[in-house]
């Protein structure tokens, strides 16, 4: 499929710039760069979800503990980690 997207002359500038460089054809490294940031973009979606769907099974099951005790643990821990590195 053929389209056309408009550029800023500095991003036109950077990517002939790159495909130069690379030896390549302007058209196939745009569309080389557009699949490599839509496949990391859905990696990254799925992980993150895949995260929060943890948390979620954890908070579920009992695997959880109040907000509270976090913040005073890692007050208590960073506070030491100062001390020492006195």
């Amino acid at each position: 499929m053929a389209f056309t997207i408009s550029l800023s002359p500095d991003i036109e500038a950077k990517l002939q710039a790159k495909a130069k460089l690379q030896g390549q054809d302007i058209n196939t490294l745009a569309a080389e760069l557009l699949t490599q940031r839509i496949q990391w973009e859905q990696q990254d979606t799925e992980e993150t979800i895949s995260g929060i769907q943890q948390g979620l099974d954890a908070f579920t099951i009992g695997h959880a503990r109040d907000f509270k005790y976090y913040v005073a643990e890692q007050r208590r821990a960073n506070a030491y980690s100062s001390v020492q590195n006195s």
